[in-house]
């Protein structure tokens, strides 16, 4: 498939039950539009609201992935998502009628035939893939979980299970890129041991549990009146196993299905992460908990990552685009309130610009006097005033225009700025200027770190009647 981002043509349903509430549930697939990636909308809800598939939104692991916003929770939410990044299914609006998805047979298969009926249709946009640049890894000594991420040029999951268990044994699975997830990957069932099983019908769990979505593997002999129990309760006619194995003898997929399936689980806990991704995760017994864990240490280097790349790289020895007189000519602020000494990178997408904070700023008597650190407003205005040089040389006459700004958003305050400090601006348009508005996404720096970020939304104003002034020297 190529690297654009793909979503379905039409919408299309799947019925079954869940697997703990036993409850009949619809789920819908539908289209969505370009970098809306996956979400999932409770149609049953008043006001239907929507909760993104983010790592950062689960609140519980134990039988499942479930997701939670406001209040409103969706559950086993994994064989869906790996259902979609199995079909490279970039942007999708998960519809459900009920708290959980379907269970169907266990596995993302009957997911796979639906979005496949509905067919995969190309969109305009580039995908945007995380790639990895240094190895990741994550530990749960206490479930004995390892898993490690080293950077790959395509997505590749290695999985090792060890039980310590006789039927099971140790199994191994290994996809090596995500097209085969559909023929090796996705017919993988759910596993559970007997007396796991037994322990969720005790606590009236699983109530959409049947001998159809899981495979349940018996480590023991069974006596006549347990088969004849477990008969009833799953109101089957016959429910055998010969010695130690599958119970009713299910006929397995693959000889390591259940090591596929806790594959097919990554894929989906890992979807959480929010974009597609270039790795190989390596897990060794892997289980939601560990999965999600790691997808939140997977998002937090990809911010990491993005960080170092909006570090701007330049040359501060090196002579300016604009210098601070020619920066006046632009900007109506004046010292002690032009922050900007000068920009070093002006095109019609960005902005970068320098302040070196002294000793002798204004604020520094007052301003934690004994250790003055610079106020994070006056961050804030720098930046502004930064974006306003983007913004006003849009027009050809920018000493005849003002910059307002309207709105500052998601302002956040990294690390404390002192004298001594080369703060280095990065402003950048998000979208193109309409009716004069200006959207931009601001960082500042020093050296490789950002101390401050905010969204800013200004406006471009003509002021008539101004008499432009031509700054004198002393």
């Amino acid at each position: 498939m190529s690297s654009k981002q793909h979503s379905i043509k039409q919408k299309v349903s799947v019925t079954g039950v869940g697997l703990h509430t036993g409850k009949k549930v619809t789920l819908t697939f539908n289209p969505a539009p370009e970098h809306h990636w996956l979400k999932f909308q409770r149609t049953d809800v008043d006001g239907q609201p929507i909760i993104d598939a983010d790592a950062d939104l689960v609140v519980d692991t134990s039988r499942g992935t479930t997701l939670e916003k406001n209040g409103v929770r969706v559950h086993t939410t994994e064989h869906v998502l790996a259902a979609l990044v199995g079909l490279q299914i970039d942007n999708c609006l998960i519809q459900v009628d009920g708290p959980e998805m379907p269970i169907m047979d266990g596995s993302s298969w009957k997911f796979i035939e639906a979005l496949e009926a509905a067919e995969i249709v190309e969109q305009e946009a580039e995908r945007d893939y995380f790639e990895l640049t240094e190895n990741l890894t994550y530990e749960d000594p206490v479930k004995r979980v390892e898993m490690l991420a080293v950077p790959q040029d395509t997505f590749r999951v290695t999985v090792m299970v060890d039980y310590g268990s006789e039927v099971l044994g140790t199994q191994h699975a290994g996809m090596y890129d995500i097209t085969q997830f559909k023929p090796e990957i996705s017919k993988c069932r759910t596993f559970v041991f007997l007396h796991e099983l037994e322990a969720l019908l005790a606590h009236n769990l699983i109530k959409g549990g049947d001998l159809d979505n899981a495979i349940v593997l018996v480590d023991k002999e069974l006596p006549k009146e347990k088969l004849d129990h477990l008969r009833k309760v799953f109101n089957k006619e016959h429910v055998e196993v010969k010695g130690k194995g599958v119970l009713n003898n299910t006929q397995l997929h693959f000889y390591n299905e259940p090591a596929r399936h806790k594959l097919l689980d990554i894929v989906g806990d890992l979807a959480l992460v929010g974009k597609p991704m270039k790795i190989h995760v390596l897990a060794a017994r892997p289980g939601h908990a560990g999965n999600v864990s790691f997808a939140k240490k997977i998002k937090e280097q990809m911010k990491k990552q993005k960080n170092e790349r909006m570090v701007p790289k330049i040359d501060l020895a090196a002579k300016p685009i604009l210098d601070v007189r020619d920066i006046k000519n632009i900007l109506p602020h004046r010292p002690p309130f032009l922050m900007v000494d000068k920009i070093m990178e002006l095109t019609s997408d960005y902005v970068v610009g320098v302040k070196n904070v002294t000793m002798t700023e204004f604020w520094c008597a007052g301003h934690f006097a004994d250790e003055p650190i610079m106020p994070g407003v006056l961050i804030i205005e720098a930046l502004a005033q930064t974006g306003g040089v983007l913004c006003l040389k849009t027009v050809p006459d920018p000493e005849n225009y003002q910059t307002y700004f309207v709105k500052i958003e998601n302002a956040k305050f990294k690390q404390k700025v002192v004298p001594g400090d080369t703060l280095v601006f990065r402003m950048d348009m998000v979208e193109p200027i309409r009716r004069g508005m200006c959207h931009m996404k601001g960082m500042a720096f020093v050296g490789n770190k950002v101390v401050c970020e905010a969204d800013m939304t200004a406006q471009i104003v003509k002021v008539r009647n101004i008499e432009k002034k031509v700054p004198t020297e002393a």
